[in-house]
């Protein structure tokens, strides 16, 4: 377990934030029992990260419990946790690739998995769709995510965008920080519950041309302050009243 007392404020903060967003996705029903990972990066030329201990599920993440990892996925701690390296392999490709990647969310959830499933992918048919016009890019499923050969084409695919469609597989988000990893998460799940239960109410209507880019360029203005300083705390408020301890 990680003590606090022998390490710097701002690896205790990203600790904090990284056990409140594993346990803010069990909240939000987005967790598959013990798999998919968040990572999030240490500050310092180490290329260190943290991830959770393989076994343990989400709702149960502390930030001491979290395990420190080099970019192989192997521990680089004295941690007694068990962790699966295998589970890593997109997220390193990403943290490898993407200095600006603080923050890497990988899903499994039952709409995620079914648009991902779907020819037409994600379809912007709402605000909350429209709002990822810019962001999205898509990965095609090359198996369970073991091998690492596959990382320089996900990574290639990936871009510069902050969402990602891996199709026939889940979702996935990127942030320079966690909250922004975690709002970006979250418009990319809603979007696709509400594309599954549109799609089962009859014949969808599509916005206007010119709207997606309204809305495109509405939520580029938008910025990350909004993620980091309105969003985030008031998700670690929740968090505070209904799974408190994550922080410890």
């Amino acid at each position: 377990m990680f003590d606090k007392s022998d390490q710097q404020d701002t690896e205790w903060q990203t600790r904090v934030d990284l056990a409140a967003a594993y346990r803010l996705v069990a909240l939000f029903g987005w967790d598959d029992l013990v798999f998919t990972h968040i990572s999030a990066r240490l500050p310092g030329p180490e290329h260190h990260f943290l991830v959770n201990p393989f076994g343990a599920l989400f709702e149960e993440i502390t930030a001491s419990s979290l395990v420190k990892v080099g970019l192989d996925g192997h521990k680089v701690d004295d941690s007694e946790q068990p962790v699966n390296p295998a589970g890593f392999t997109i997220h390193s490709a990403v943290h490898a690739a993407r200095e600006d990647a603080q923050c890497v969310i990988h899903l499994h959830t039952r709409d995620g998995v079914a648009v991902s499933s779907q020819k037409v992918g994600l379809l912007p048919i709402n605000q909350t769709s429209m709002l990822l016009n810019s962001q999205l890019s898509y990965h095609d499923y090359e198996g369970i995510a073991l091998n690492h050969d596959e990382r320089p084409r996900l990574v290639a695919d990936l871009g510069d965008k902050s969402a990602m469609l891996l199709w026939n597989h889940g979702t996935m988000t990127v942030g320079g920080t966690i909250g922004e990893a975690f709002t970006t998460m979250y418009f990319l799940e809603t979007a696709c519950s509400i594309q599954i239960a549109a799609q089962a109410g009859g014949e969808l209507r599509m916005p206007a041309d010119n709207v997606q880019e309204v809305v495109r360029q509405q939520a580029a203005a938008m910025g990350p302050d909004v993620s980091n300083h309105l969003v985030w705390p008031a998700l670690k408020r929740r968090l505070d009243r209904q799974n408190p301890g994550y922080d410890c």
